[in-house]
């Protein structure tokens, strides 16, 4: 395995919370009734498994080596894809500030749930087209065998003391659970809508 083909997984995983956020923002939009747990959720995964760990591995090992081997990181993809990791956790601050309020009483704080599910789930899905499709393949170019090797061997450190031994089973299994409860099939597909 190289290295893109392991974050391209973890893309996913991320892809599949994505369909939550926007499943659970339809239903709360049409006055349906949303557990706030599932937001709550979502911040927990999005924070630990999408950036810590995964943009963790992208910031911390992917870019710099990709920026040895020649690829420019001050400007070009990997300046875009790092401006995007920001914006990305702003919309989850604004997300969990808006479940906060939410839960001490403020019902008016549904609109920001939303929009700021909303934001990152748009930004996330557009963010991850782009790695898949533009900067990965551009790595893959230029990554040796013994760097891939070697990204591999920092990303498992960065899982180990990041996100902790069996973290990963256990957002996989958050994930599943949630689509559960929102009528989501396994792998993010919906039930009996197609859109």
């Amino acid at each position: 395995m190289s290295a893109t083909e392991n974050l391209k997984e973890e893309h996913q995983v991320i892809l599949r919370m994505i369909k939550v956020l926007n499943v659970a923002s339809e239903k709360v939009n049409r006055g349906e009734e949303v557990d706030i747990n599932v937001f709550r959720k979502a911040v927990d995964f999005i924070r630990i498994f999408a950036d810590r760990c995964h943009h963790g591995k992208e910031q911390d090992t992917l870019f710099p080596t990709l920026g040895e081997r020649g690829i420019p990181t001050h400007g070009g993809p990997i300046a875009v894809m790092l401006t995007e990791h920001e914006q990305g956790r702003q919309f989850v601050r604004g997300l969990a500030e808006a479940v906060e309020r939410y839960e001490s009483g403020d019902k008016s704080a549904r609109s920001f749930i939303v929009e700021n599910a909303r934001g990152y789930a748009e930004l996330l899905d557009q963010h991850i087209y782009k790695e898949d499709n533009i900067l990965y393949p551009m790595g893959d170019r230029v990554l040796s065998a013994s760097d891939n090797k070697e990204l591999l061997e920092k990303f498992e450190k960065i899982e180990r003391e990041i996100i902790g031994e069996g973290k990963h089973e256990y957002y996989l299994h958050m994930i599943s659970e949630l689509e559960k409860e929102l009528g989501i099939s396994e792998g993010g597909e919906m039930k009996h809508e197609h859109h």
